[in-house]
């Protein structure tokens, strides 16, 4: 019995060769590993950073991207907000959209516009939206709509004054349908040569508004639509490349998923309402039959895609490349589409995403407006389709 403590004595001394020193080996390596790992990635924690895996949850909204874009400086705060406030526009507008067939917004409201059209119920309900969104947002100076007479100024502002142009509801008429729609923006800085602020006449305001709305597309600051379809898309430019937000329904927030869209040079698509095809000019008639021309075309004619709403169009055109028209005809001498808020911010889209917008005789960007009404043709999409067009309406 004295000898087995005398053992374990000494081995608890450490005199021993035998358990004692095998149980300080791995007591050793076990504070030697996580030394040397912290060692190389203080050596290259670059490396390290660029390897961290994704979080799954992580989501960048379309409020982030402003917040970057205000931060590096493209836009200021002020603009921030009136994007804002259009995007919160679009999201009632699109719960108005999917809702319309239940709560008794299809058909006609039993009024005209100012161009004699038929206002569907909708159409009514998304201006009055537009609206109130833009005048809350307190950074709105002048307003002018598809559906207003006149550009309209807003009393609420208190700083910013910018002039925001809009059709609320593009391609309405397909809303009893069930077919895709959208409403389409854009916005302009206001003119230094024609301030709104501190008239007391009414109608000096209003010479004035008019004269503020009344810009090139060149000019524009800020060009957008919102499509509402099978999906809520929303896509704009601040003059940096065009991007593209889809709507999650589940936190009500536009996510980015369309980043730096660029539209393909070339497309075999083509856009047009082939219904006038008699009525057109001669030479749209020579370019539409070129299309069709399968010997022309490698065997293989251009395929005719054609919604009748030119959110729609003008978005597939966008992603899949092609040209969409809507040329003037001998009923209609510049067609249908109005400059200032249709044809001039779909161009400004257009050419951020490397394609073109013409009237088929000039840049659609460079055209004056000379009322807020007025209409000219277009033709928009791929820059090489876009340019073969113009070889027959240029000669």
């Amino acid at each position: 019995m004295a000898q087995r403590m005398a053992q374990r004595t000494r081995a608890s001394n450490g005199t021993s060769t035998g358990r004692a020193e095998r149980l300080v080996v791995p007591v050793v390596r076990a504070v030697a590993t996580p030394f040397r790992a912290a060692t190389v990635e203080a050596a290259a924690p670059a490396k390290a950073a660029t390897s961290r895996p994704k979080n799954d949850y992580e989501l960048f909204t379309l409020t982030t991207w402003l917040l970057r874009e205000e931060q590096k400086g493209t836009i200021d705060g002020e603009l921030a907000t009136v994007i804002a406030s259009i995007t919160l526009a679009c999201k009632q507008i699109a719960s108005l959209v999917n809702r319309a067939g239940i709560s008794n917004l299809t058909g006609v409201a039993g009024a005209q516009n100012v161009q004699g059209e038929d206002q569907k119920k909708l159409d009514v309900v998304s201006n009055d939206v537009f609206k109130n969104c833009l005048a809350s947002s307190g950074r709105t100076g002048v307003i002018a709509s598809e559906e207003e007479d006149l550009p309209i100024a807003v009393e609420e502002t208190y700083s910013g004054n910018y002039i925001v142009v809009f059709d609320p509801l593009d391609g309405s008429s397909n809303i009893d349908a069930g077919i895709s729609v959208g409403s389409i923006f854009g916005i302009y800085e206001p003119s230094e040569e024609c301030p709104i602020d501190a008239m007391d006449d009414p109608q000096k305001m209003m010479e004035q508004c008019v004269v503020n709305v009344c810009q090139p597309g060149k000019d524009l600051v800020c060009a957008g639509y919102c499509l509402y379809s099978c999906s809520t898309i929303f896509v704009l430019t601040i003059g940096q490349g065009v991007y593209g937000f889809t709507l999650d329904p589940l936190i009500g927030e536009f996510v980015l998923t369309h980043r730096n869209i660029q539209i393909p040079e070339k497309g075999k698509i083509y856009s047009f309402n082939e219904g006038n095809y008699g009525l057109w000019d001669p030479a749209v008639r020579s370019y539409m039959d070129s299309l069709k021309d399968a010997e022309a075309w490698g065997g293989k004619p251009y395929s005719a895609r054609y919604i009748g709403s030119l959110v729609g169009d003008f978005h597939r055109t966008l992603l899949y490349g092609g040209i969409y028209g809507y040329p003037g005809d001998a009923k209609n001498k510049n067609g249908k589409l109005r400059l200032l808020y249709e044809c001039a911010p779909m161009s400004f889209l257009a050419e951020q995403a490397g394609g073109l917008g013409s009237t088929g005789t000039q840049r659609v960007l460079d055209v004056m407006p000379e009322a807020v009404h007025q209409r000219v043709p277009l033709f928009i999409g791929s820059k090489k389709e876009v340019e073969y067009l113009e070889s027959f309406t240029k000669k």
